[in-house]
C-alpha cells in the first residue's frame, strides 16, 4: 500500500494534514489536470467519439473493429515498454508522443466512409496504437501522481469528463447532421473533418503540461514521477510487478470492465439507426460524466473509511453490471431472430436503448474504480508508472480479444454479451480477494486519538488477519 510520505497515496485511513501551500495557479494540480484533459479530449476522447456512434460510424462494424483489435493490439506492445520511454524523453514528452497517432486513425475512417478506402484503416489503426499505448500509460501516470491525496477522486473524475466531452461533442455534431435519418446506414462524412482537426490540436495542448518537477501541490510535497534506472531494470521491475498475485487477481476484473466497450459500440451500430446511434453517444456520455463525478467525489470521503469506500463502491458496480448485462443477455437473444433497427419513434425502443446507456455509464464507473485501485497498490511514483503500463496493457490485451471478436458477426450479435456476462461472474471472486485489503492494516491517528490514546505515534492495536495477499 501507499504510505503517507509518498504522493501517490489514495484517500487512506492514514491522517492526511491539509496543508493550504501557496501555489501558482499555472503550477497547480488543477491546472495540471485541465491540461491533461484537453489531451485526453483531443486524443482519446475524439477516439471515443467515432466509436460511440457505433463501429467508428460506418454502416458494417466488421471492418473499424478488425481496426480496432490491430490498434488494442500495438498498444499491449507500446504499453509494456513505455516506462522505458519515460527513461528518455520523460513523462510529457511521453504524453505529447502518444498523442499523434489519433488524427490518421481519423483520416482512415474518414476515407473509408467517403471513398470506401479500406487499407487506410489498417495503417491508421497501426499507428494509432503505437501511440495510443504510449498515451494510455502517460495519462493514467499523472493522473494517479499529480493531485493531492484528498483530491484524488475529484481529479480523477474531471479528468475523465474530457474524455466524454469529446463522445458528447461527437454525439452532438453527429446528431444535428444526421436528426433526419431514420435508418440504418453509416454517418455523414462531414463529421469526421471535425474530429481530425481536434485530433492534430493534441500534441500543442500537450506542450503546456508542467513536467513533475515543477508541479505544485498544496500539501507542499514534489512529484517526482521519473524513471532513473536503466531500460532493462525497468522491464524487469514490469514484468516482475505483472507476476505479484494482487495484479493477477484483479487481471479479470480489467478484462471484465473494458471488454465492455466494444460489445456496446457494436450494439448500438447493429440494431439502431443513424439519429438513434448519435442520441445514444450525446446520452450515453452525459449520463457516464454524471455518474463518474459522483463516484469520485464519493471515493474522497476521508471522513467515510477507505475499508467501506472500497467494498461498496465494488459491491454496487458488480451488482448494477450483472443486471445490466442479463438485461443485454435476453435483448440480444431477442434481436438475432427479429433483426430490428430501432429509432427513437420505434416501439420497444425506450428498452432497447436504455441498456447501452447504463453499460455505457458503468463502463466509466469502472474505469475510475480501476485508478483507485491501481492507486492502493502502489508505493512509490516508478511503481505508478509501472503498475499504469500494466493497467493500460491489460485494458488493451482484452480490447483487442473483444474488438477482434465482434468483427465476427455471430459475436457481433450475440456471443460477445455472452462472453462479457461470463467474465463478469468470473472475475468477481479474484478481485475481491484484493479489495477486501484496502484499509484493513491501517490506522488513522483520528482513530489512535478517539480510542485514548495520548501519543498516536505510539498507539498500539491488535495486528490483523495476515492477508492472503501477502
Amino acid at each position: 500500500m501507499a504510505n503517507s510520505d509518498t504522493s501517490v497515496e489514495y484517500g487512506s485511513d492514514e491522517g492526511v494534514e491539509k496543508r493550504d501551500y501557496p501555489v501558482k495557479w499555472y503550477r497547480s494540480t488543477f491546472f495540471n489536470m485541465t491540461i491533461l484533459g484537453l489531451c485526453n479530449f483531443s486524443a482519446p476522447g475524439i477516439w471515443g467519439a467515432m466509436n460511440s456512434l457505433g463501429a467508428g460510424g460506418a454502416q458494417s462494424p466488421h471492418l473499424v473493429n478488425a481496426g480496432n483489435a490491430l490498434t488494442f493490439c500495438l498498444m499491449v506492445v507500446s504499453c509494456y515498454f513505455s516506462s522505458v520511454m519515460v527513461h528518455y524523453i520523460g513523462i510529457k514528452g511521453a504524453l505529447m508522443f502518444g498523442t499523434i497517432g489519433y488524427a490518421p486513425y481519423a483520416a482512415a475512417l474518414y476515407t473509408n466512409n467517403r471513398f470506401g478506402t479500406e487499407w487506410f484503416i489498417y495503417l491508421g489503426s497501426s499507428l494509432c496504437g503505437i501511440s495510443a499505448g504510449v498515451f494510455w500509460m502517460a495519462e493514467a501516470a499523472i493522473a494517479i501522481a499529480y493531485p493531492e491525496p484528498w483530491n484524488k477522486g475529484k481529479a480523477l473524475g474531471y479528468w475523465l469528463t474530457y474524455r466524454l466531452a469529446g463522445q458528447i461533442l461527437g454525439g452532438a455534431i453527429n446528431l444535428g447532421l444526421n436528426a433526419d435519418r431514420d435508418q440504418a446506414g453509416k454517418v455523414t462524412y462531414t463529421v469526421y473533418l471535425v474530429f481530425i482537426a481536434l485530433q492534430c490540436v493534441g500534441p500543442v495542448v500537450g506542450l503546456f503540461l508542467n513536467r513533475p518537477s515543477k508541479v505544485q501541490r498544496k500539501d507542499g510535497k514534489k512529484v517526482t514521477l521519473a524513471i532513473l534506472d536503466n531500460p532493462w531494470f525497468e522491464i524487469k521491475q514490469t514484468t516482475r510487478l505483472f507476476f505479484t498475485k494482487r495484479f493477477l487477481l484483479i487481471l479479470l476484473w480489467i478484462g471484465q470492465a473494458v471488454f465492455s466497450e466494444a460489445v456496446f459500440f457494436t450494439y448500438l451500430a447493429l440494431w439502431f439507426s443513424v439519429r438513434a446511434r448519435a442520441l445514444g453517444s450525446l446520452l450515453s456520455g452525459i449520463v457516464a460524466v454524471t455518474t463518474g463525478n459522483i463516484l469520485g467525489q464519493y471515493l474522497d470521503r476521508i471522513k467515510i473509511p477507505l475499508r467501506t469506500r472500497a467494498r461498496s463502491t465494488f459491491w454496487v458496480i458488480v451488482v448494477l453490471q450483472g443486471a445490466w448485462w442479463l438485461w443485454a443477455t435476453v435483448l440480444v437473444t431477442e434481436f438475432r431472430d427479429s433483426k430490428p433497427t430501432y429509432d427513437w419513434v420505434s416501439p420497444g425502443f425506450g428498452r432497447a436503448f436504455a441498456v447501452f446507456i447504463f453499460l455505457t455509464a458503468g463502463f466509466q464507473m469502472n474505469y475510475l474504480f480501476l485508478y483507485f485501485v491501481i492507486g492502493q497498490l502502489a508505493v512509490d511514483e516508478p511503481e505508478v508508472i509501472r503498475y499504469a503500463a500494466l493497467l493500460r496493457g491489460s485494458e488493451s490485451a482484452w480490447q483487442a480479444v473483444s474488438y477482434g471478436i465482434t468483427s465476427v458477426t455471430v459475436f457481433a450479435e450475440v456471443g460477445a454479451v455472452y462472453w462479457n456476462f461470463a467474465l463478469w461472474g468470473v472475475a468477481v471472486l479474484p478481485a475481491w480477494l484484493v479489495i477486501r485489503e484496502f484499509g484493513a492494516d491501517k490506522v488513522t491517528s483520528a482513530q489512535a486519538v478517539e480510542s485514548g490514546s495520548e501519543n498516536c505515534d505510539q498507539h498500539e492495536v491488535e495486528e490483523p488477519p495476515k492477508s492472503v495477499l501477502s
